[in-house]
């Protein structure tokens, strides 16, 4: 099974960084890579992930990380719909 980058912006608020990880986990997914960056009033967030068995859709992963306050999912890589 492939990873599948995710690119976010999230805000500064207490926490952030850590409920989102935690979402991740809970949805069944490893984080193979994680890189953040400093972006202004935010940070910019680009994740790794793949499922931990073929059930897992990134896409539905997706979702629920948009419901997340202070999370904002941006455009993936080029060619890839996430």
């Amino acid at each position: 099974m492939t990873a599948d980058t995710l690119h976010l912006h999230i805000d500064r608020a207490d926490g952030s960084l850590q409920r989102l990880i935690g979402l991740v986990e809970r949805r069944g997914f490893h984080i193979d890579g994680l890189s953040l960056s400093d972006e202004g009033a935010g940070r910019r967030v680009e994740m790794a992930v793949r499922g931990r068995d073929a059930a897992r859709c990134t896409e539905t992963l997706g979702r629920h990380i948009d419901k997340l306050f202070g999370v904002t999912r941006c455009a993936p890589d080029p060619g890839r719909a996430v």
